[in-house]
């Protein structure tokens, strides 16, 4: 029998692999390497048990070989070395290696190498980039062999002397070329996107996409298109919608385009980054309007819109952002829609970063625009105007601008994409809003680091924003965690500014697959956040 081919390499995942890892445990630190007591049991338990995750190496249903990896600090070095991150690396994501023990008759062979490939394979999936040990000084030489890199004093006790060491996923690549194929193989295990768009595809989405294009004027487009139609009608209680080849900015330009054709006054309110683009939209209409200001994150309630509308008469259309995506801020729709119909205002939505995350009814919305490439989770490249009433085309709206001519041409007036609608087609049959309580267990995951989370009772669950302390640039945060296959939002200007970033979760976000890369974020965040003002 070939030992390598029939050793089964695994994390430990029962009890009775658990009992075995405790005996070997006691096997090798209390009989071998003489670092703790005998006892009657010959049974060790690690300190540390609970926050250990162990790869064992397994023959004919028995543990021959086992090495432990945990990412919680403070480490076992840590309390043999006080000063232990002035010797890694800035940007060190480190893990701590600890308890090797193969069986004797066992050593020598390829255990050693088994154990560590799945070593590797489950740090790099983690997005640990360092691995921290105390090496016994017997194998000095071949840790070396590995990649590991000797540094500062010895630990110990002179009967049991180890030498701190560390390894770098460069170091190992370098080490062997069989190793060098391991990692090319699992370097990018980690594949997760929090951004607000693009948003993470399912494959399903993916194979409709990449079907062949048919033409917008075949019976099989239109019967696809009505179906869309409906379909979005449905999960969002409107009578209309118009689908247009373009994004979130066009759908807001039609609804702007349409508020030109009303006589009286305006009202928009902002207290982000996408209220003020809508202000900035209607200036460039020549809407007449007043806003309603506030600085960023500052509420803006029901109560006060409901003041403004009744003492300004004259206000005849209300615009704002159902979610302001700057901060995940959400406006108290249900309400505001009670005090425009009270006061015969027509309410007009952007919910782009609403439609498919929370739910959302439109009826009695006038105008409400949103994208396909959000919360839907499809590919972006389709605008969305909803619609409460009959339109008629408006000369004086460019043609490509205009609801009524849509709406006039049965939702087809100009070329169209069947590869974005058959797309779409396929999201919504899969649509669930965010979970709000996976963002509230993420969110309380975050503030237990210390993180400044922007979140709560009147925010988005699709959205989580964090300012980073001042010592923690955000472009160089947001690459570290590109670099390890997490993609987050921090590049847009008004973070950028802020030294702000955000998680979105938007589209195919499997929850186990989410929960990795918060693991993966959070140990970077104590990794920089250890060496307060590295990055300045």
């Amino acid at each position: 029998m070939n030992e390598h081919t029939s050793i089964l390499y695994k994390l430990a995942d029962n009890k009775a692999e658990l009992d075995q890892i405790h005996q070997l445990n006691y096997e090798t630190f209390v009989e071998e390497i003489p670092q703790h007591e005998k006892n009657t049991t010959r049974i060790l338990v690690d300190r540390f048990h609970e926050q250990n995750t162990y790869i064992i190496a397994k023959l004919a249903g028995k543990v021959i070989g086992m090495i432990t990896v945990r990412g919680e600090r403070p480490f076992s070095l840590d309390q043999k070395l006080s000063n232990l991150d002035e010797y890694l690396p800035a940007d060190a994501v480190p893990c701590e290696i600890r308890l090797l023990s193969i069986k004797k008759e066992h050593r020598g062979g390829s255990v050693f190498y088994g154990l560590c490939e799945k070593l590797v394979s489950y740090c790099l999936e983690q997005g640990f980039n360092m691995a921290l040990i105390s090496g016994t000084t017997r194998q000095t030489k071949l840790y070396r062999h590995i990649g590991f890199k000797p540094f500062g004093p010895l630990v110990g006790t002179s009967e049991a002397p180890y030498q701190p060491m560390y390894l770098t996923v460069e170091g190992f690549e370098k080490s062997t070329p069989a190793f060098e194929r391991l990692m090319k193989r699992e370097k990018n295990t980690m594949n997760h996107s929090f951004l607000p768009g693009p948003v993470s595809i399912s494959g399903n989405v993916k194979k409709a996409f990449e079907r062949p294009a048919i033409s917008h004027r075949s019976e099989r487009f239109l019967e696809i298109f009505r179906g869309v139609q409906k379909k979005l009608c449905s999960l969002t209680n409107s009578s209309f919608v118009e689908i247009a080849v373009g994004t979130g900015t066009l759908a807001n330009e039609m609804v702007a385009a349409q508020l030109s054709t009303i006589k009286g006054k305006g009202l928009i309110l902002s207290n982000g980054e996408f209220g003020d683009r809508l202000i900035q939209q209607a200036n460039r209409w020549q809407l007449d309007f007043e806003t309603f200001q506030k600085s960023w994150n500052m509420p803006i309630t029901a109560d006060e819109v409901k003041k403004r509308l009744a003492t300004n008469p004259e206000i005849n259309w209300l615009w704002t952002v159902h979610c302001e995506t700057s901060t995940g801020f959400v406006f108290p729709i249900e309400e505001l829609k009670s005090h425009c119909k009270r006061n015969q205002v027509r309410l007009c939505l952007d919910a782009c970063s609403s439609l498919g995350v929370l739910p959302i009814d439109l009826k009695d919305v006038y105008l409400t625009a949103s994208v396909s490439g959000k919360g839907i989770g499809s590919y972006p490249g389709l605008a969305f105007v909803f619609h409460e009433d009959q339109l008629e085309p408006h000369t004086c709206i460019p043609s490509y601008l205009d609801i009524g001519l849509y709406q006039q041409k049965n939702g087809v007036p100009f070329t169209h994409s069947s590869n974005g609608l058959l797309a779409l087609h396929e999201a919504l049959k899969q649509t669930q809003p965010a979970s709000r309580e996976l963002a509230a267990r993420i969110s309380h995951r975050f503030l237990h680091e210390g993180m400044d989370v922007i979140w709560g009772e009147n925010y988005s669950p699709g959205i989580l924003t964090i300012r980073l302390p001042a010592f923690i640039d955000s472009i160089k945060f947001g690459e570290m965690l590109r670099q390890r296959g997490v993609y987050i939002s921090y590049e847009s200007s008004y973070l950028l500014k802020r030294n702000w970033i955000q998680l979105a979760f938007m589209g195919a976000q499997p929850d186990n697959d989410v929960m990795k890369a918060v693991d993966l974020l959070i140990r970077l965040y104590r990794s920089v956040k250890k060496k307060e003002g590295s990055f300045q």
